[in-house]
């Protein structure tokens, strides 16, 4: 049985080797269906299911991994921006404010599905725009919800965490840690 992440996300598959599990990439391909009568944390679970259910479809015999964070600001999910502007409104939202980060996790293999999410609250210092602009130039706001990455450039406008630091990156360790002691 191979382990698969339905994922292109080179940060989990970095951090599942934490695990010491050799995994797969084999990203989903489904177009997103968003349920909203659903909560957040429903929404992410729903999602995460969504992928690992399109990767399993052909891959019966492996354990299928799906993913999905969000970032929400109030009640305001901000998703990857499309543009420079869309990035830099996102990132002036989130200066001097705090917001919360959800990741959503499913696993997926003959006999067993079981899914769960994790979450962070994160605070930002304010930004002023020179600095939106010269983070924007870095390029790493981009592919990233919310406009930004913790774990990498966006760490200095970071004033502090309250939760599962490895859900804002997308891939909280322990609790698929924990999981996959009972699947596997």
């Amino acid at each position: 049985m191979k382990v698969i992440l339905a994922s292109q996300s080179p940060r989990r598959k970095e951090l599942i080797k934490m695990l010491n599990i050799e995994a797969i990439t084999i990203p989903s391909k489904v177009e997103e269906i968003i349920d909203e009568r659903l909560s957040h944390e429903e929404m992410v679970m729903d999602l995460a299911f969504q992928k690992a259910t399109d990767v399993f479809r052909n891959h019966k015999e492996d354990l299928v991994l799906g993913f999905d964070t969000l970032v929400i600001l109030g009640d305001k999910i901000m998703g990857k921006p499309k543009n420079k502007e869309e990035a830099k409104g996102y990132l002036k939202e989130l200066s001097g404010n705090t917001h919360r980060v959800i990741t959503g996790c499913a696993f997926i293999k003959k006999g067993h599905s079981s899914s769960f999410y994790s979450s962070a609250d994160v605070t930002f210092y304010p930004m002023t725009d020179q600095e939106i602009d010269e983070y924007i130039e870095t390029n790493e706001p981009f592919d990233k919800a919310g406009a930004y990455a913790i774990q990498g450039y966006g760490s200095k406008y970071i004033q502090s965490i309250y939760g599962d630091y490895y859900a804002i990156v997308g891939f909280p360790v322990s609790k698929i840690y924990r999981e996959l002691k009972n699947i596997i």
